[in-house]
């Protein structure tokens, strides 16, 4: 099969790796539909993680199951499915207490999966994983949205639940990278009345224009802060998503979120130190971490289904399957937010 691999930083490919088959009775085979690029995978790609070589790399994906083992029991061949970007079994304590990213048997998408960015992918604990959409396959608008359920959207809507968004709400957005703006919609989806959102480019504030952001804020660092609390009459924003994960961005979150408030990080922290101190004395907490994707794609999906909202426009760099390394080299340079392919 066809599958995107890592060399070395700065390089990726598409390569022929042998086609993965069932290990566990409890596996499935999905044929991959979409696939895309993730913020996250950019961090081994610019060489600020350490990643094998020779690896297949990915972790979103939408497709159709082709093969189940013999104890699988919900999924059917032929079912149109979101995997993801993490396995798990939905129903260890961790996965029932709502927090599948943490699953006590389940793990990530690697060589011994067939990675996320290939022509199939095996799945591990398939029935636990995996989330079935009504219908069948869709058209290509809507594969778009139920591929970001997949990660990206779940990841900002985790932002947002993580700082207690609610009706009425303040809400400020560090980062305008898809993570950034699906939390933007996901605040929006929440009932938030003001959405603020920092970002230095035009069309990234369309977007967040569209998906309910309220202001931009267009500077970084000192003058940011001062535009945010000018724009709160001082008091700061009531719930503040923090989308990124460098030491700017958490710095920026905690300098702008009002006394009592928490800050919703899903940022993949590089160089990060929290300002315990400040935390302390203001009483600004912290929560998020790993988006459970799988125990929110059931609570979306519906949204998503009826077009109530549009997640799928973070996509808007497409390329042929073949060509998904461009997509690294556009995301890297910031000339696409987020870059996807059709597949089959």
């Amino acid at each position: 099969m066809r599958a995107v691999q890592f060399n070395a930083p700065g390089d990726v490919s598409v390569v022929d790796r042998p086609e993965p088959t069932p290990v566990e009775a409890t596996d499935a085979i999905v044929r991959v539909v979409a696939t895309c690029v993730c913020g996250s995978d950019l961090w081994p790609y610019r060489g600020e993680t350490e990643r094998l070589a020779g690896t297949p790399i990915g972790h979103e994906f939408v497709g159709v199951v082709e093969e189940i083992g013999r104890e699988v029991s919900v999924v059917r061949r032929g079912d149109f499915v979101i995997a993801p970007f993490q396995w798990s079994d939905n129903t260890c304590a961790n996965c029932v207490h709502g927090f599948s990213s943490v699953c006590m048997h389940g793990g990530g998408w690697d060589a011994a999966t067939g990675g996320g960015q290939g022509e199939f992918v095996r799945v591990p604990l398939a029935d636990g994983t995996l989330v079935t959409v009504p219908g069948g396959r869709p058209d290509e608008t809507m594969i778009a949205s139920l591929l970001s359920l997949s990660d990206v959207f779940a990841t900002g809507h985790h932002a947002a639940v993580s700082a207690r968004v609610g009706p009425g709400a303040t809400v400020a957005v560090v980062g305008d990278g898809a993570v950034g703006l699906s939390g933007v919609l996901a605040a929006q989806r929440l009932g938030a009345e003001r959405i603020i959102t920092f970002s230095r480019y035009p069309d990234r504030q369309r977007l967040a224009m569209r998906f309910g952001a309220t202001d931009i804020i267009a500077t970084r660092g000192d003058d940011a802060v001062t535009e945010l609390l000018d724009l709160t009459g001082g008091v700061g924003a009531d719930a503040t998503l923090e989308c990124v994960g460098t030491g700017q961005s958490m710095t920026t979150a905690f300098r702008v979120a009002r006394a009592g408030s928490i800050v919703g990080f899903v940022g993949v922290p590089h160089g990060v130190e929290v300002p315990v101190g400040a935390m302390f004395r203001r009483n600004v907490g912290l929560a998020g971490g790993v988006a459970p994707a799988r125990s929110y794609a059931e609570q979306l999906l519906p949204d998503v289904l009826a077009g109530s909202v549009r997640p799928g426009e973070v996509f808007d760099y497409r390329v042929e399957f073949d060509s998904l390394p461009e997509g690294y080299r556009a995301m890297d340079e910031r000339r696409a937010i987020k870059a996807w392919s059709i597949v089959s």
